[in-house]
């Protein structure tokens, strides 16, 4: 069963809250992060990529990066932009996109968990990524990004999750400037954590990595690195915890650089021999399992794979999966989707119009849409222990950094 914890969250005032909250380190580039860490001087990008704070060109993994992102926290805290709760609590986080709610717990999981697969995982982790994330955690004494976990729903917990938000005011509500709400309530009643305690004690048997691997990953490393020197703290890491019946997966989609030496014409009399192919006079986005949009310059198709292109194991029969096997791998020669440089990803947030714009500029020959992978599927790969294609999920929206840090030290 789940072990997870109350903790003394480090955060913003309410009058500062939206001006902290920062998009995530993993999905802005050090160019993008200096524009906006230059306009605001409040921005936890000055700690999640510190680099901005350095002259320009610097190695983002040098020590000095870290270090840096180590002084300015200190700093933050120094200057009471960063406060940290005086008694552990749990923390609700509602987020609204495009109408549509969902309500996240903000806790620590244990360590533990994720190493006896309590917490369970769907996709391999690279060793560049994780000692990114493991220098950050143990120069900066913090763990300040966030694991997305989701968990089977659980009525008990919603129905208590919900009363708690109509009974008390949020300490922080705001929208960010991409139009996504953000609400966070403390649960500082003793009774009250008790009570979640108990239930994930009780009544969930596993929550799974939606998004976060490599920090999950990180923080385990670190706790175990420490030794005797690691705090108690360290025995767990920071998570958000969403029941699946609020969570969606979105599309994420490839490009690819070259034909593999194919004229377009070749291309398509290849796809033929696994997919029925027909040309559309639209931008197409799968409204199924097992079509898939492509885009080559100037037209559109949709393809739909045969019956026997695939198995039907769970791995097997993902949709990024049967594009991996049947296009990129046999006909394009892209064997590692997560090391070959012919192929990139776009997450479903970006539209179709990024895929034309991808290959219409000439950067790109091809662009391939997918249908999304089901919660289910996920839950079951994970359970079945094993492991998804890289890049096969793309959750939105995505939680802000900084509203609450997990100190380790």
């Amino acid at each position: 069963m789940a072990i997870i914890s109350a903790f003394r969250a480090l955060r913003p005032s309410k009058e500062l809250a939206s001006r902290v909250a920062s998009f995530p380190y993993d999905v802005l580039s050090s160019a993008e992060a200096r524009i906006l860490g230059d306009k605001n001087p409040y921005s936890f990008l000055h700690i999640t990529k510190s680099e901005i704070d350095l002259p320009e060109g610097t190695d983002i993994h040098s020590e000095k990066v870290y270090h840096k992102a180590a002084d300015n926290l200190l700093i933050f805290q120094e200057n009471k932009i960063l406060v940290r709760d005086e008694k552990p609590a749990y923390y609700i986080y509602e987020l609204t996109m495009n109408g549509k709610k969902q309500t996240g717990l903000v806790c620590v999981s244990a360590v533990a968990d994720y190493e006896n697969n309590i917490i369970k995982k769907h996709e391999l982790t690279r060793p560049e990524k994780e000692q990114d994330r493991i220098s950050h955690i143990r120069i900066t004494g913090a763990q300040t990004g966030n694991v997305f976990l989701a968990y089977k729903s659980n009525v008990s917990l919603s129905r208590l999750i919900s009363s708690w938000k109509e009974s008390n005011e949020a300490v922080y509500d705001f929208i960010a400037e991409d139009g996504v709400g953000h609400r966070i309530w403390v649960v500082h009643n003793p009774q009250t954590i008790t009570e979640i305690t108990q239930i994930f004690h009780l009544q969930v048997p596993f929550t799974y990595i939606a998004d976060g691997h490599h920090r999950a990953a990180s923080a385990a490393k670190v706790k175990n690195t420490l030794g005797n020197e690691a705090t108690a703290d360290a025995a767990f890491f920071l998570t958000t915890l969403f029941p699946s019946d609020e969570l969606r997966i979105l599309d994420y989609n490839r490009v690819v650089k070259d034909l593999n030496g194919f004229s377009e014409k070749d291309f398509l009399e290849k796809l033929t021999k696994n997919f029925r192919v027909e040309k559309i006079n639209r931008a197409y986005s799968p409204g199924r399992l097992h079509q898939f949009g492509m885009y080559l310059p100037g037209q559109w198709f949709r393809l739909e794979a045969s019956e026997n292109s695939h198995p039907n194991d769970p791995i097997g029969i993902l949709d990024v999966s049967i594009l991996q096997e049947n296009i990129l791998s046999s006909i394009l020669g892209i064997q590692d989707p997560r090391t070959d440089n012919r192929i990139d990803f776009v997450g479903g947030i970006r539209g179709l119009n990024e895929l034309e714009k991808r290959v219409d500029s000439g950067q790109m020959k091809a662009a391939f849409s997918l249908y999304p992978v089901s919660m289910d599927q996920l839950f079951d790969i994970a359970d079945s222990g094993q492991i998804m294609p890289p890049k096969s999920t793309w959750f939105e929206p995505k939680l802000r950094d900084g509203l609450l840090t997990h100190l380790i030290r």
